[in-house]
């Protein structure tokens, strides 16, 4: 069950939850986090890996889809209370990207928001679009009972202290100045950057890909965030990446990020 004194809030993105449930689950075991979002699961609802992680402790929701996207929340002792299944705005968007559920008493917002490449395009262009779904929701939210929470792997590279070698990624939709300037209003409206709030200045990635040795290396990306509102900010403790789920053989190219925040209270 939840511990007494903090929660621990974790998304990952698992790249495929076939392939990579053995790193989940001893991810899982190992660290105990309370509250977890999980994306990129290319996997069907059917394939997906509930009794597995009920018998680690974990109770779950998911949205599946045939070979990519995919995102799920788990809570540790707990079956999440699912509240929404789509982002609004959009009801021909048929992506499995967003699931909404109250977990611990913290209304948690799963995304898997789109990559973008190539840009420009249409890809580029459903990105941008989808984000601006998401800021008009997550203005909603702030006004909701429960504290909230929106974790997952954002494809967003909010500034160049966030990207080793900013140089090399220019021409990539995750660097480009649109998703930074909405990103950038998201946090406007309140939201906490928690990783980077307990980071300050220090270089802290939660991305690498799987050329050249860097992830052995260092070097990678920070896309993958926590936002907290005002509530869960005010009870921020502690963030950080579990780098060491990367370094495993065949593991994800992304980490498990976290946050360690006092229990919630409802207004």
């Amino acid at each position: 069950m939840a511990r007494s004194r903090k929660l621990r809030l974790a998304t990952f993105n698992v790249n495929g939850i076939g392939a990579r449930l053995p790193h989940l689950l001893g991810w899982l075991a190992r660290e105990q986090p309370d509250v977890v979002a999980l994306q990129e699961l290319k996997a069907t609802d059917e394939a997906f890996p509930a009794a597995a992680l009920a018998e680690a402790g974990y109770g779950s929701a998911w949205l599946g889809q045939r070979s990519w996207n995919g995102v799920a929340l788990l809570g540790r002792g707990v079956v999440p209370e699912v509240q929404r299944e789509v982002l609004p705005g959009d009801p021909k968007d048929t992506h499995s990207r967003y699931l909404e559920a109250i977990v611990h008493g913290i209304r948690v917002a799963g995304i898997y928001l789109p990559n973008g490449n190539p840009q420009p395009g249409p890809r580029f262009d459903y990105k941008l679009a989808w984000m601006r779904r998401l800021n008009r929701h997550a203005k909603s939210l702030l006004k909701g009972e429960e504290p909230v929470a929106i974790m997952g792997d954002f494809n967003v590279i909010p500034t160049d202290e966030d990207v080793y070698g900013p140089a090399a990624w220019r021409r990539d939709a995750l660097i480009q100045p649109e998703p930074r300037e909405l990103y950038a209003k998201l946090l406007a409206q309140g939201w906490t950057d928690a990783l980077r709030k307990v980071a300050g200045d220090a270089r802290i990635y939660t991305f690498w890909d799987y050329f050249r040795q860097h992830a052995e290396r260092d070097r990678g990306l920070r896309i993958d965030h926590i936002l907290l509102d005002p509530r869960l900010a005010k009870g921020l403790k502690s963030a950080g990446v579990d780098r060491w789920v990367r370094l495993q053989p065949r593991a994800s190219d992304h980490a498990p990020t976290w946050v360690e925040v006092a229990p919630p209270g409802r207004r």
